[in-house]
């Protein structure tokens, strides 16, 4: 019954941006630059950078998968436990912790653009390492290297596709990067493992995973050189004219190239906050944006344990069912087509409602999965079923969790803030699989689905707390909880 008020707020919301783009130049950051992106829509410009960063998170998404999909040939090859594949996992994800954090710190200080560049590099140069590990240590080391550059690149392309568009557009922008990466990325991971399993045979084939994810980062890099930095950072430090130039090329659909006579399209705005190069990330942990840190934290922490443990474990799972390698990846990318579903679905509803909402609803459905998966799965279809809701649910939520996550912090602190949401989540993922498969080793089937449907409740409380953003621009130049912010965020 709720829905037509929210409806009728977001028409409102987009009335006043359009009444905002129609007037002078004036007003604050967040108004100015709403009211361009208002005034120039979605561009071929837009498209391409949107491609240009997609690319790269595909193949971070497969590169997210190859533990899982190597880990049965692994097992056979070098004798491998669960409980050694597991932490293969948790060197992964440790890494992309350290690396979402110390990406946050750098983009908030430095800018966006050139991270997308460097974490690739890092990224590739640990699949390569993977790829011609001697042994266990070796390739431990090698998933440290990846996860570090794979942490680092999420968070960016997180915070510039929040901040290369408008409100009405954002949402679906960020939903894009889960599209690619846990929708298309998840679902085609198993079927890469079996044309690669397929065209490569012997105890080392497991190898050419990693060697083949090296290829496509350099193609990426080259790409990646035409990404400018993002208005709304520019304009935090101040730089105003960069900024104007930025989004005059995203009006013109000109990304390189001279351009002489760029428009204006923000002003400097009287008693601009200064952006110091110390202290500024504290804010992430300071007032009212620490109370939204800790809640959204807690949300991703469950929600990235339900994902990798259901990522990394059902291989090997299948597998010890009794299915063959290949039969197993390929159910495997079946229920990854839930995934897919939940990506796009995340994206479609992002525009049209609440977070909060959304966020409910999925951890209510993903509950029902996975005590579904539980109790009821006795045969290789239902388990198939339930493992297309269960992904299908968790992805709803990652995604809603990662659009929401960078409209909770001003500009200035952005870049830490979401790092630190993205952050807890890998530590999650790395950590929680090694408890699933310890409760799978003891429990089998049904316990482990069932600590999992516990962490849906979990989070279907703790989302309930932080302020909706839903439909409101992005907080530019105002200080933590000052009016301004309470306005913004309705306080």
């Amino acid at each position: 019954m709720n829905e037509p008020s929210e409806l009728s707020k977001e028409r409102t919301v987009e009335k006043d941006l359009a009444q905002e783009a129609a007037t002078p130049r004036t007003g604050s950051l967040a108004k100015q630059i709403e009211g361009a992106y208002q005034r120039i829509g979605v561009t071929g410009a837009h498209r391409q950078i949107v491609f240009m960063i997609l690319l790269g998170v595909f193949f971070d998404a497969l590169e997210q998968n190859a533990v899982g999909i190597t880990g049965p040939i692994l097992r056979q090859s070098w004798g491998l436990g669960a409980t050694e594949i597991g932490l293969l996992n948790t060197m992964t994800f440790t890494a992309t912790a350290l690396g979402r954090l110390a990406t946050g710190l750098i983009v908030d200080k430095y800018g966006r653009r050139h991270m997308l560049v460097i974490n690739l590099i890092i990224f590739a140069g640990g699949s390569l390492l993977c790829a011609v590990a001697p042994n266990y240590p070796i390739l431990a080391a090698g998933r440290f290297v990846v996860g570090f550059g794979l942490g680092g690149e999420i968070a960016v392309a997180v915070i510039m596709m929040a901040e290369f568009f408008a409100a009405k557009h954002r949402g679906t922008a960020v939903g894009l990067i889960n599209v690619t990466a846990a929708g298309l990325g998840n679902m085609l991971a198993p079927a890469f493992g079996i044309l690669v399993f397929t065209l490569f045979d012997g105890p080392d084939k497991w190898r050419w995973v990693f060697g083949l994810l090296f290829i496509p980062a350099l193609l990426v890099m080259f790409f990646r050189r035409f990404v400018p930095e993002t208005p709304r950072f520019l304009a935090s430090q101040g730089k105003i004219d960069e900024a104007n130039m930025v989004i005059t090329r995203l009006a013109r659909n000109k990304l390189s190239g001279r351009i002489a006579d760029p428009e204006t399209y923000i002003t400097a705005v009287p008693d601009p906050v200064v952006v110091t190069a110390s202290g500024h990330w504290k804010d992430a942990l300071r007032g009212k944006l620490l109370k939204r840190t800790v809640l959204l934290c807690i949300a991703v922490c469950m929600s990235y344990a339900a994902q990798i443990s259901m990522l990394t474990l059902m291989p090997t799972i299948l597998v010890s069912r009794g299915y063959a390698v290949n039969t197993s990846l390929w159910f495997t990318l079946i229920m990854q087509s839930g995934s897919l579903l939940g990506a796009a679905t995340a994206a479609y509803l992002a525009s049209r409602l609440p977070r909060k909402k959304v966020l409910t609803a999925a951890a209510i459905l993903g509950c029902l999965s996975g005590l579904s998966m539980a109790f009821l799965a006795n045969d290789i279809v239902l388990v198939v079923i339930f493992g297309v809701l269960f992904n299908f649910s968790v992805i709803i939520l990652n995604t809603t969790i990662w659009l929401f996550a960078p409209e909770l912090y001003p500009t200035r602190t952005r870049g830490f803030g979401t790092s630190i949401i993205l952050a807890a989540g890998s530590l999650s993922g790395g950590l929680f699989p090694l408890i699933s498969g310890a409760v799978f080793d003891s429990a089998g089937l049904p316990g482990m689905f069932t600590t999992l449907a516990v962490l849906f409740c979990v989070l279907a409380i703790v989302v309930q707390f932080p302020p909706e953003t839903f439909g409101k621009p992005l907080e530019e130049d105002s200080e933590p909880g000052n009016d301004e912010e309470a306005a913004i965020y309705g306080h």
